[in-house]
């Protein structure tokens, strides 16, 4: 689809002016502070131990007698003697110690707010957020996001933005300091003249019901022009599309009389705020009834033909999701990739479109690296910011103000570039995205690539597809939804032999146990239609958010197989 004449949202020329101005700015520190990686480093590391020498943690771990070195080697050297590489349940007692009251426990003072999200225990992670980690991070890369938007699409900011973000405020900790999604957070306290350019209040986030939710956001999506979309999970995506063409008719129903329909279970409260802002639109409702006269099934590439930039995670797994609605946009619409973050550590920006390059910003927070050869060993070597090395692949550890000391992100990145001194990092996968049922150490990857693989040689297209290990049968289980709902279970298990011989190729521990019986061979299972978005459905019903929820397509979880056994064919 060609782009149609913008029509520009008000302040626009205010918008871009500002965003360029602070953008510039803090892009040109990034620029000065990545030239000698090592001092940056350095004088990050010593700021927190100085913030943080007092504090119960900091007197513990020796911060004081950290700070006595002479260089920045013997500083390094010695915050690696005094302080050991933390997972998350190592720093719990002490974030709990914040959430029950105390003050000056990881870091001085109490947190602006926790960010919560799924661990590895059945408690989930509270991670802090500190107000200077908050303005430092979150504000300043947020500044320079948008700006490099611009560069790369000027035309991004003429039209509106969809976001979808979490509900900023979720609850209190016994102190009373809120918890919820600091995507939320972030977007409440954009400035007041940005504030014109979303699609819909914040308050739509506040919709407990998944697709009431989803309703509302792309009813009020669909009937403006909306040139920029942000969602970190490329999932959503999919559930956008879906939606639209379930209620389509609906759509343009209420877009021609200003209303929002019943059926959905919308509080009182928030229906009001979200009605307050509709009013009837029966020229755009003539022109969605044309769409679909014209093309049948209608997609974003026609009720957004002036889409800019769709942000959105790339990297690891998650393409697999993007590539089923990839082709949905316009053409000339850019896919910039989301970037290397989790709630724990915003590790940096892409600065470019068309690359999945995430640059570490080095002057905010420390960085350390375990190579992938040595993520086993118990007594790993330690990599600096400026000793890793292009092409390789290792496990970061980070240091932030918000008080994760030395924290393992049990994530695999690969250094690609860099800027200046500081790296560039792809995400490929989780640490643990790996199963051993008997020390065949299969990974995620290997899987994902055999199964995209096999089906294009078979002729067996696939929408979704997953697999799991069990060990109480020593074996796999592949579950796939083909694009052709009509092919049969021996069409599937041919595709599973095919995969199973070319993981063989691809992992030679996985051929020797399979060739020795201690794995057996995988099953198979056929998926309904839609697998994917029901099993999303039914996770964000169960307390997910939109943001956070991730799928490994390589698992070996009870529970979330379970749940796929209730979606195959009967």
């Amino acid at each position: 689809m060609k782009e149609q004449k913008i029509e520009k949202v008000k302040g626009w020329w205010l918008i871009r002016l500002a965003l360029t101005f602070i953008g510039e700015k803090g892009l040109a520190e990034l620029r000065k502070k990545s030239m000698d990686a090592q001092k940056s480093q350095e004088e990050v590391l010593r700021s927190f131990l100085v913030r943080a020498k007092d504090t119960a943690y900091g007197r513990e771990h020796g911060f004081q007698s950290i700070l006595e070195a002479a260089s920045s080697g013997n500083l390094c050297e010695l915050f690696r003697k005094h302080v050991p590489v933390n997972d998350y349940e190592q720093l719990r007692p002490y974030v709990d110690r914040h959430k029950n009251g105390e003050a000056d426990i990881l870091f001085p003072g109490k947190p602006k707010m926790y960010a919560t999200t799924s661990g590895t225990t059945k408690e989930p992670k509270w991670i802090p957020i500190t107000e200077q980690y908050y303005q430092e991070v979150y504000k300043k890369q947020n500044q320079i996001w948008f700006y490099t938007m611009i560069q790369n699409k000027p035309k991004v900011f003429y039209g509106k933005t969809l976001s979808i973000v979490g509900k900023a405020i979720e609850g209190a900790a016994p102190d009373g300091t809120v918890y919820g999604s600091i995507s939320g957070i972030s977007q409440r306290d954009i400035p007041d003249f940005m504030k014109v350019l979303y699609t819909a209040p914040a308050e739509v986030f506040h919709i407990a019901d998944y697709k009431a939710r989803y309703y509302a956001i792309m009813r009020t999506g669909i009937e403006q022009d909306v040139t920029l979309i942000i969602t970190a999970n490329p999932s959503t995506l999919v559930e956008m599309q879906v939606n639209a063409n379930e209620f389509f008719d609906e759509y343009v129903s209420d877009i021609e009389n200003g209303t929002l329909s019943n059926r959905f279970p919308i509080p009182d409260k928030i229906r009001r705020v979200l009605e307050s802002n509709l009013k009837p639109n029966p020229k755009r409702a003539e022109e969605l009834r044309q769409l679909k006269v014209r093309y049948g099934t209608v997609l974003p590439k026609h009720y957004w033909p002036n889409m800019q930039i769709v942000n959105v995670w790339m990297c690891g797994n998650t393409s697999v999701y993007l590539e089923k609605v990839r082709n949905s946009f316009p053409n000339n619409t850019v896919f910039h990739e989301f970037g290397y973050f989790a709630t724990e550590c915003k590790a940096g920006l892409v600065l470019k479109s068309n690359t999945l390059d995430t640059v570490l910003f080095g002057h905010k927070t420390y960085f350390e690296f375990i190579h992938e050869s040595d993520l086993d060993n118990p007594d790993p070597r330690i990599y600096q910011l400026w000793e890793v090395e292009k092409g390789e692949r290792y496990c970061p550890v980070v240091t932030t103000s918000a008080g994760l000391y030395r924290y393992n992100m049990t994530d695999l990145v690969e250094i690609t570039g860099y800027l200046n001194q500081f790296p560039l990092v792809k995400f490929i996968q989780k640490v643990n995205g790996t199963i051993s049922l008997t020390g065949e150490k299969l990974h995620e990857r290997q899987f994902i690539e055999a199964v995209r693989t096999c089906s294009h040689e078979n002729g067996l297209p696939l929408n979704f597809f997953v697999g799991f290990a069990n060990s109480e049968r020593s074996n796999y289980r592949f579950y796939y939804e083909f694009s052709d709902q009509t092919a049969s279970q021996a069409r599937a298990e041919e595709l599973t032999k095919a995969v199973d011989a070319k993981l063989k190729e691809y992992n030679p521990e996985y051929a020797v146990k399979r060739d020795s019986n201690r794995i057996k061979a995988p099953d198979t299972s056929l998926l309904v239609k839609d697998s994917f978005e029901q099993f999303k459905a039914a996770c964000i019903e169960k307390g997910y958010r939109d943001g956070q929820f991730k799928l490994n397509l390589l698992m070996q979880d009870t529970k979330r197989q379970e749940m796929f056994d209730e979606l195959v064919k009967k």
